[in-house]
């Protein structure tokens, strides 16, 4: 983050969170925590010490959202709940000239007396951390491990040596040759607050993009990769083919040397390893020469043609028959890595899932999904994760799109003791759904039902392979062997993509 950045945000959490009192701790990830301070109005301070993208900043999510993404927690996750739960947070002060922002924190014990403590947030690249320090300042917990003097357990804290001693003013950025891979030129000057209602949703914005980013990269040249090996693999292995089909000679040339010898047994002229036939298979008969075993019989020679012939044989069979395979093969490899740099160009996150789940496309798979697209009688949106969420119109829909559009992995929503909409969230790569979309797909089924004018409603959601068709039922009718219960708002929270038939 930028000098000016974090000191903007530090006067933004100093006036939103100082005096306030250190509640849950949430580790988001292996390098990021959300501390709360019970501010439904400022949100969680959020710290990410990840060396690419270190920050520190507000943030506004839901509780449960939060618990949702938790990871286990390590040791100074616990060590943060033991010593500064419940304490008070005194000052947010940033170092002048260093990335380090300090948070003093006044806690009582259970005998009563009370003690100070920090917590250190180095947001310096490399060695960007988090310290916990004790009253005296010295560190008893670290986030990452720690480098460098001043940065062990059991030191006494001091900020990492920088070796730009930077302009004057006190604003010093990291050397160019420390800057974290992946950030663009944005992050090389202060963020600006713009349109967002503060500078900490301009930051959580920012790097949630950025992290978005990415991972899309991430996944997008894990899969390249994984393609361009299978076309060098599947290019190699026909090169191979055709030199062992050379290596394992023409059959009909070998049979027919094994006839000749068998033809010539009376007649034929050895010195040597060399023996001269009569080609009754040719015009004129002319003689020809072949190479023998001297210490072999003609008979025995022959046999061994024979034996290569029918070797032969059988490997061109095989061959030809693999070949025919990758003919097909490299052009669908070839066709999935031009659909993949279509996808990468426009950065299509949503074509880059589907893909993700397919092993090999078949050649009519891009007219099987755009016939997909149009589902009569449905109801099409988009979540805010980028699902797609069908919602039925009446009952003959709602069977067919329950039992005939959705797949197992799916996941299925309906109010509950009400008659309405079967909602459904396509999961095309079998990946764990996002609460949000869970949510939003519940208000809609809520907002689709006979219970749309009450102010919460209870919905049931379960995976379509749980669900199953009584016989002799109506039609809009299911049977659920599992399910899950949330209750929501009756509300069409995100945008149609489709208005359907």
């Amino acid at each position: 983050m930028h000098q000016q950045t974090i000191a903007e945000i530090v006067k933004e959490i100093s006036a939103s969170l100082a005096g306030r009192f250190m509640g849950k701790i949430f580790q988001l990830s292996s390098l990021s925590l959300a501390l709360d301070f019970g501010s439904k109005e400022a949100g969680y301070l959020f710290i990410n010490v990840d060396p690419a993208w270190p920050r520190l900043h507000l943030i506004k999510r839901r509780g449960r959202e939060l618990e949702k993404q938790s990871v286990a927690p390590s040791l100074i996750a616990h060590a943060l709940r033991t010593n500064l739960s419940g304490g008070k947070l005194l000052s947010v002060i940033r170092d002048d000239a260093e990335r380090v922002v300090r948070l003093s924190f006044l806690v009582e014990c259970e005998t009563g007396e009370s003690h100070k403590a920090a917590l250190v947030a180095q947001l310096s690249g490399r060695s960007a951390n988090l310290f916990l320090l004790d009253e005296a300042g010295r560190i008893t917990h670290t986030l990452r491990v720690p480098r460098g003097d001043g940065q062990q357990i059991g030191d006494q804290y001091h900020p990492p040596t920088l070796q730009n001693p930077g302009p004057p003013g006190g604003l010093r950025d990291t050397p160019a040759s420390h800057q974290p891979a992946g950030l663009g030129a944005a992050e090389e000057k202060p963020l600006e607050q713009g349109a967002f209602p503060s500078i900490s949703a301009a930051a959580d914005d920012y790097y949630t993009r950025l992290e978005a980013a990415a991972i899309f990269a991430n996944r997008s040249k894990a899969l390249l990769t994984r393609v361009q090996k299978e076309i060098a693999q599947a290019l190699k292995l026909k090169s191979n083919l055709a030199s062992d089909l050379i290596a394992h000679g023409d059959p009909g040339q070998l049979k027919r040397m094994g006839d000749l010898l068998l033809a010539n047994i009376a007649n034929a002229r050895r010195e040597g390893n060399t023996v001269t036939l009569t080609d009754y298979y040719s015009e004129d008969t002319p003689e020809i020469q072949i190479e023998v075993d001297e210490n072999s019989s003609l008979q025995d020679e022959a046999a061994r043609y024979f034996a290569r012939y029918t070797k032969a044989k059988r490997a061109a069979e095989e061959i030809a028959t693999r070949l025919d395979q990758l003919e097909g093969e490299i052009p669908q490899l070839l066709a999935r890595r031009a659909e993949l740099e279509s996808i990468i160009s426009s950065r299509d996150e949503d074509a880059l899932a589907i893909l993700e789940g397919l092993k090999a496309p078949a050649p009519n798979e891009r007219r099987k999904r755009k016939g997909a697209d149009k589902i009569p009688g449905v109801r099409r949106y988009r979540s805010s994760d980028g699902y797609e969420i069908l919602v039925g119109r009446a009952a003959h829909t709602n069977d067919h799109l329950t039992f005939r559009v959705a797949r197992p992995h799916d996941l299925w929503l309906h109010a509950a003791d009400y008659p309405g909409s079967h909602v459904v969230i396509r999961n095309q790569t079998r990946n764990e759904i996002p609460h949000r979309t869970i949510i939003e797909a519940a208000q809609l089924a809520a907002k689709f039902s006979q219970a749309s004018d009450d102010s919460k409603v209870t919905i049931h959601y379960t995976p379509r392979k749980f669900l199953s068709k009584p016989k002799g039922a109506a039609r809009g009718l299911v049977r659920m062997s599992s399910f899950k219960t949330i209750t929501v708002e009756p509300k069409e929270s995100i945008d149609r993509i489709e208005t359907g038939q």
